[in-house]
Order: C-alpha cells, then sequence, then structure tokens
C-alpha cells in the first residue's frame, strides 16, 4: 500500500520514493474498502502524507475520498497501551473520530441493495441485528439452527471461530484423524514476498478427505473456483490436487497458481500508473478449512456455516459470521443465540443514528457536484503555491545574504511584488467573479458566459507567468562558496521553476474552455511529466555584483579557482573566497605589497598562489588596457618613499643582470619584475634578446605576424607550455616598438 507505515520508522524517518510521491500527487480519487477496520490514526496518518507531497492544506490534500464499509463488522485492532496513547487525541478508534475527516464536510449513504442472501426472513435478522432492535420472535427464528453435538463430517461445513489457536488446533486435529497419508506441497517464493502477505502455508499438508477452502479465483475461463469455496480433497499426487465440491459434477484439478507482488510506479510514456511485480509466491491455492477465525472470514461467503461462540464476541463478531452464510437453512450454531451476545459500541451507534438522519437526496447530488467544479476552478487559479515558491527563494538569499554577491535578492524581491500585484490579488478578484457566475448556473461546463471569462483569464494568466517568472527566472543568477546553501538556492530555483510550469499546463487545458474530465486528466499529467531543470535554453549565468568593477576579470580568476581547487582537492573557498575575488577583480594588484592589501590574503596564500594570479591579473590588464586602482595602504607604510616602482627594477637588472637578484632585492616576484622591464623593452630601452632567445622570438614573433586577432591568453595556450607569459609580453613589447604590431594585434 501507498501509506503503510512501519512499527520501527516513525512518521519523520519514513521515506516515500519518488514513484509513491508521483503518485500521490497525481490522485484525483482514493477509494478505501473496509473502512471499519481502519483506525483513526491511520486515517490521519493518510491525511498528513497527502497534504505534505501535494503541498495542499485541505483535508486529505484535496483528494476526493470514497471509504467503503460496514461499521456492524470488524472493527479496527488497538492494544490497550496504544489506545492509552491514542486516548488523548480521538474520542474512539474508529475511522470517524479521525481529526481531518471531521474538518471535511463529508458525506455518508446506506446502500440498501442486499446481494449475498436471498432469504427475505434472513435478511430481516440480519438487519435487526445491525439496528440492534432483535426481538423475540427473531431470536426464536435464528436458535431454531442451533444444533447441540452438531457433527459436520462429509458436509462441507466450515467452523468459524473468534480465535487463531482454536481454528488452527480444529483443522490438525480434523487432519490428524484422517488414516491416510499425508503429503507436503511447498511454495515457491522468488524476489521480494514478505512472510505476512504469504496468502496460504509455505509448507501445506494435506491428505484425501482433507477439508480445504480456496483461497483465490480462478484465472481460466471456465472459473471453476473462488475465493471461499470448500471442498474435499478426493487424491494426491506431486504436483496437483483433486478437489470435489458440493453440488458441482465436476472434479477441480488444482494447480499451483502465483500470488504477485505488486508494485505502483508511472509509467514514464502514459504517464498512467501501472505495476511493476516485485516478487512472486507460487503455491496450492488451498488451506485447511474445517475452522477459519471470522477475522479472515470478513469478505467471504459461504453456503454452510458452523458458528463457533463458546467465546466471547468483540463488536461486530457476530453480525459478520452469521452474514458469512447465504441463508439460514446453511447456518448451525453451537449454542444458542443470545441478545447479550450482541457487542455493540456505543460510538458506532451513535454514528449510525447520525447516518441514517442525514442520507442525502438528488439535490444533495447536484450541490455536490456544483461545489466540486467550483473547488476545482478555484484550484485552476490558485497561485499562491507560486506565490509561496517565490517568497521561499526570497527568504533563502535573505537568511544565507552573508554567503551570497551584494543585491543577490533584488531581483527575486521585484518578482515577488510583481507576482503578488499582478497574479495574486488579481486570481483573488477573479475567482470571486467564479463564484457569482456559478451562482447564476452551477454547470460549469453549460454556462456560457462563465465559460469566456475562463478562455480570457487563461490567456492573462498564462502570459504574465511565462513573462514575469520563467523570462525573470532565466535571468537569475546567485553565487556562494557555501556548497549547502547552494543546494538550497538551486532546490528553490528548481521548485519555482516546476510549480510555474505545472500551472502552465493545467491553465493550458482551459485555454478552450473548461471540461472537468479533460482538466482532471491534464492535471495529473502534468503532475507527472518531467519539468527540464530550468526553462528552455536557460544556462546560469554568472552573476554580475555592482561592486565588481572588472567583471571580466573576476571571471577569469573564478575558472582558475575552480580549476586550482580540483587540482588540489580543497573545497572553493580555500583556495579564494567570492569576497577576495571581489578585491581583485577591483583593486588589480600588481604586486606582491599590493596583494598583501587585499581582503583574505595572508603569507602562506601569497606564498602558495601570488606568483600565479599576479602573472594572470598582469596578463588581463595589459591585454584590456585596465587602469590600475591604488590600493589602500596602512598608515605607517604611506611614510615610504614614492619611488617610481618599474624605474628602480630597472636599475636593478642594469645593476645585476639577475632577475632573481633583482626580485629578492625588491621582494617581488619575477613574474613582477619582468613584467617592469617588459615596459622598457617597448620603450627600446632594453633589447628583447636580453630576455628572450632568438629561437623562442622568431616563433613568436611569426605567430603574431599570423594571428593578429588572438588574444594573448589565446596565443599561449597555442604555443603551449614551452612558452610563458613573460616571453609574450617582451616580444609583443618588442614588436610594439619596432612599429610591427598592427591594431588589431592584442595588446
Amino acid at each position: 500500500t501507498l501509506f503503510r507505515s512501519s512499527e520501527k520508522e516513525d512518521m519523520k524517518s519514513f521515506r516515500f520514493s519518488s514513484q509513491k510521491r508521483n503518485i500521490i500527487k497525481s490522485l484525483d480519487l482514493l477509494v478505501i474498502d473496509e473502512i471499519s477496520m481502519v483506525r483513526a490514526d491511520l486515517l490521519d496518518s493518510i491525511d498528513e502524507r497527502l497534504r505534505r507531497f501535494r503541498r495542499n492544506d485541505r483535508p486529505f490534500g484535496g483528494v476526493q475520498m470514497l471509504m467503503i464499509g460496514d461499521m456492524q463488522q470488524l472493527p479496527p485492532v488497538v492494544k490497550d497501551d496504544e489506545w492509552a496513547l491514542l486516548s488523548r487525541h480521538y474520542k474512539t478508534p474508529f475511522f470517524f473520530s479521525s481529526l481531518a475527516l471531521q474538518k471535511s464536510n463529508y458525506i455518508t449513504i446506506t446502500l440498501q441493495h442486499v446481494y449475498r442472501q436471498r432469504d427475505r426472513h434472513f435478511i430481516e435478522i440480519l438487519n435487526k441485528i445491525r439496528d440492534k432492535q432483535m426481538d423475540r420472535e427473531a431470536i426464536d427464528l435464528l436458535n431454531k439452527r442451533h444444533k447441540p453435538n452438531f457433527d459436520p463430517d462429509d458436509e462441507n461445513y466450515i467452523i468459524l471461530t473468534t480465535h487463531n489457536a482454536k481454528a488452527k488446533a480444529i483443522n490438525e486435529k480434523k487432519l490428524n484423524a484422517l488414516k491416510e497419508k499425508k503429503q507436503r506441497f511447498y511454495a515457491t517464493v522468488e524476489g521480494h514476498f514478505p512472510e505476512y502477505m504469504f496468502p496460504t502455508e509455505p509448507e501445506l499438508e494435506l491428505k484425501v478427505g482433507a477439508q480445504v477452502m480456496f483461497v483465490k479465483n480462478d484465472p481460466d475461463a471456465e472459473k471453476r473456483f473462488f475465493n471461499g469455496k470448500i471442498g474435499t480433497v478426493t487424491k494426491l499426487s506431486m504436483e496437483t490436487v483433486v478437489v470435489q465440491c458440493p453440488g458441482d459434477d465436476e472434479s477441480i484439478h488444482v494447480a499451483p497458481l502465483v500470488w504477485e507482488n505488486v508494485k505502483y510506479e508511472i509509467d514514464e510514456q502514459t504517464k498512467e500508473i501501472g505495476e511493476t511485480v516485485e516478487g512472486a509466491f507460487t503455491q496450492i491455492p488451498l488451506k485447511l478449512a474445517w475452522a477459519i477465525t471470522i477475522h479472515k472470514s470478513q469478505g467471504l461467503t459461504f453456503d454452510k456455516a458452523i458458528i463457533d461462540s463458546e467465546a466471547a464476541f468483540a463488536h461486530g463478531q457476530v453480525y459478520v459470521a452469521l452474514s458469512r452464510c447465504r441463508s439460514l437453512e446453511g447456518l448451525v450454531l453451537s449454542t444458542p443465540f443470545s441478545p447479550y451476545s450482541l457487542k455493540q459500541d456505543k460510538s458506532i451507534e451513535g454514528f449510525n443514528e447520525r447516518v441514517s438522519k442525514n442520507q442525502p437526496d438528488s439535490r444533495a447530488l447536484e450541490v455536490s457536484k456544483a461545489n466540486y467544479q467550483l473547488q476545482v476552478l478555484e484550484n485552476l487559479f490558485d497561485f499562491t503555491p507560486l506565490q509561496q515558491a517565490v517568497s521561499g527563494l526570497d527568504y533563502l538569499l535573505y537568511d544565507n545574504r552573508k554567503s551570497l554577491q551584494p543585491d543577490a535578492d533584488l531581483p527575486v524581491k521585484t518578482l515577488k511584488k510583481q507576482v503578488k500585484n499582478e497574479i495574486e490579488e488579481v486570481s483573488t478578484k477573479f475567482k470571486n467573479q467564479i463564484r457569482n457566475l456559478l451562482g447564476k448556473n452551477n454547470n460549469a461546463e453549460q454556462n456560457d458566459e462563465l465559460q469566456e471569462r475562463v478562455k480570457k483569464a487563461v490567456a492573462y494568466f498564462t502570459e504574465k507567468i511565462r513573462s514575469l517568472v520563467l523570462d525573470k527566472l532565466s535571468d537569475f543568477s546567485f553565487e556562494t562558496d557555501n556548497t549547502e546553501v547552494r543546494k538550497k538556492l538551486n532546490k528553490a530555483e528548481d521548485r519555482l521553476n516546476e510549480t510555474a510550469q505545472f500551472k502552465l499546463a493545467c491553465l493550458d487545458a482551459c485555454r478552450e474552455g473548461f471540461v472537468l474530465k479533460d482538466y482532471l486528466k491534464a492535471r495529473a499529467r502534468a503532475t507527472l511529466e518531467s519539468v527540464p531543470e530550468k526553462p528552455a535554453g536557460r544556462k546560469r549565468k554568472l552573476p554580475v555584483s555592482k561592486e565588481n568593477n572588472n567583471p571580466g576579470l573576476y571571471n577569469l580568476l573564478k575558472e582558475w579557482r575552480n580549476a586550482k581547487a580540483t587540482e588540489l582537492g580543497l573545497p572553493h573557498y580555500m583556495i579564494l573566497s567570492l569576497k577576495t575575488m571581489r578585491a581583485l577583480g577591483n583593486e588589480v594588484p600588481e604586486n606582491p605589497d599590493e596583494l598583501k592589501r587585499v581582503h583574505g590574503f595572508g603569507k602562506k596564500k601569497i606564498q602558495d598562489f601570488g606568483e600565479e594570479l599576479l602573472e594572470l591579473i598582469n596578463v588581463y590588464r595589459e591585454e584590456h588596457g585596465v587602469k590600475i586602482i591604488a590600493v589602500p595602504m596602512p598608515v605607517e607604510v604611506e611614510k615610504m618613499s614614492k619611488i617610481n616602482t618599474r624605474q628602480l627594477s630597472l636599475e636593478l637588472w642594469l645593476k645585476h643582470k639577475d632577475l632573481k637578484k633583482v626580485a629578492e632585492e625588491r621582494d617581488l616576484t619575477v613574474n613582477t619584475i619582468q613584467g617592469h622591464l617588459a615596459t622598457f623593452v617597448g620603450t627600446g630601452e632594453l633589447p628583447v634578446t636580453d630576455f628572450v632567445d632568438g629561437e623562442k622570438l622568431e616563433k613568436i614573433m611569426g605567430f603574431f605576424k599570423e594571428n593578429s586577432k588572438l588574444t594573448l591568453g589565446e596565443v599561449k595556450n597555442r604555443l603551449g607550455e614551452a612558452y610563458s607569459y613573460s616571453d609574450l609580453r617582451f616580444v609583443q613589447q618588442h614588436l610594439a616598438f619596432k612599429g610591427k604590431l598592427t591594431e588589431s594585434n592584442p595588446q
């Protein structure tokens, strides 16, 4: 079942598969049989799951509930320790005490036609038991079936008793009394088929002469047997059992049959609920049947039955036991019937009385149909889930604002306001129009004025969802180093997208007017359709903060950081935080001293990544002509002499002719010194051959000439690792000095 709970798992730990969740989301009608045996807390558990998975706060998540049963039959099973807990919340253990059911305006209908019995006198007796109106005439008539010491041998009677132990003892005693040889039939279990689901014994012991009951309907066209049919074993072989049933001309050759453990799933093609077999149980479809419990007899029909009333009856057991028989003549009482054996629960009496006084008529049916159509139409134009999805994203952005780029929430706040003003408030007014129009003609499908308004409303809201939500969603971009926040944001964006897509599909089903059947089918399909992760053609955009002066450099730094994090197996934020990357992009540091003054850079980080980052930044600055923004220095540093840093590097180079010595003396990186000196190659003050050997020089010059439109980074990628950025910059400056660098060459 979809809602089966485990005693070992509480509500929080119990998990539903995506298939089960999809089935629950697509439901329009849920049917529960034998409702007398359903506990109130189980019904509330169903309500909780329906509301949670359907994201609908109405009772049972807005699903129509059809509950079928007879309250005079068996009650729910509740242990004393369980009721000690449940009684704090429920007046009775019966389904009608369900808190969810009490919130709904449910209707009860009493079915009048009796199918099992044909005997008018027997039907009258059963009705008097139901209504607690047994009189002397009915008791005397029933007690005519009292037969003390009745021997049912060879007459195919089945004993209905109150306890499993007694039924088992009777069957074993009867089987052992037979002198024939015992034969065992072993079941075959494949796949997943839990023991509690076994329909009969996995090791079935039979003898010729044993009274048996079929536990499965005949799957063949002849329909020779049905679940509950009684017969006697007349012959046994290794593979089959021959059974003779009363009134049948021919014996039945019974072969093993298969029971399947079926799992319900959504067919991806048809979007209909389909079945998947998880396991199978194969066995002869028989069980010993001199006796069974009244509990297990519920739902079965017998031609002949003995009611064993030695043990005390619980509520409903007398009625269930008596009503299993087709006729009064087929019934035998082991002890006389006493009205004191009828244990009627006071709460059942009260429920039945309320039911009898509130039977619906044809007018109530029409009102219910009209109310349901109104409910469906209001649901169609209810955009609360859309507003909730936007609000959820907005709250998530606010709650994690410290982990995101500045102003990340502004587009969502704007969207939230637009959805409220242009969708939600308009829909509230339109739903009032729907109620007024249905007040004039409550048949929605035949209401021409309503149909015209629906078509116009569909067009309006469809356009608004597309322009305000889906198109804007494509432009959203949020950036964070926090993996958990990123996951939550992705989930919130996906929820907003799915909610919008689902509502569009529902609206589209009514673009030519509202037809209830077509709409319900379209809504179910929309629930199950796989929604694209993002609107068609959308890729997540890189965020551009208002605080980012050089978005190109920022994205380049981000690519470098991501690659470095992968290379070193470290989280991204341990390489560079978002705040640090924004500072690098804005301040464009040129040397280690400036790098030290950037937020997030200490001695260790400069030692690990400083040289690579400065080279990357310098290349970008030269390619794009980025102006250097002075990085603020501490007060004590401002007292230093303002010496031209490039000029100082030139003087030390002319003195030492050694890049490493110059770098050490200046406490800068070699790459930074090379960047300084490249400037003087560009002015002709230094020869390029001091820094690039002849073979490399010719190769780079030739490449620049043939590939004038490539950036420095692209040239570096084409030439490979043998050529450094410094080599390229020196040659580039040399060509500029010689006047051989065209306007389209990278600068």
